[in-house]
């Protein structure tokens, strides 16, 4: 049985690897604002390689490239991808910590 590959670059930034080429984030489902797309905000839905291929057969490996972060608008709608360093918590409370559901 062959180890996965886990991306070093990315696993070392204090994120860990949740499978199906996922990773942790402290900010998952929380409103964020994301700076790259003119403060744009939404909600954080996942950390994951973004697939550019429009295959829709099944696939049959993880891709070997850099997470993005994948938003969703507040109110429903078309989701998007950003580069995971431009976003931030929508609302930090007083004391700095993330404030989410």
């Amino acid at each position: 049985m062959q180890t996965p590959r886990v991306n070093q670059q990315t696993s070392t930034r204090g994120r860990r690897h949740l499978g199906l080429g996922h990773w942790s984030h402290p900010l998952l489902g929380c409103l964020v604002i994301d700076h790259a797309h003119d403060d744009r905000t939404g909600i954080l839905r996942g950390l994951a390689p973004d697939v550019k291929k429009t295959n829709i057969g099944p696939s049959l490996s993880i891709p070997n490239t850099p997470p993005v972060a994948w938003l969703a608008p507040e109110k429903g709608g078309v989701e998007w991808t950003t580069d995971p360093a431009s976003i931030e918590a929508a609302v930090p409370s007083a004391d700095g910590a993330v404030s989410c559901p």
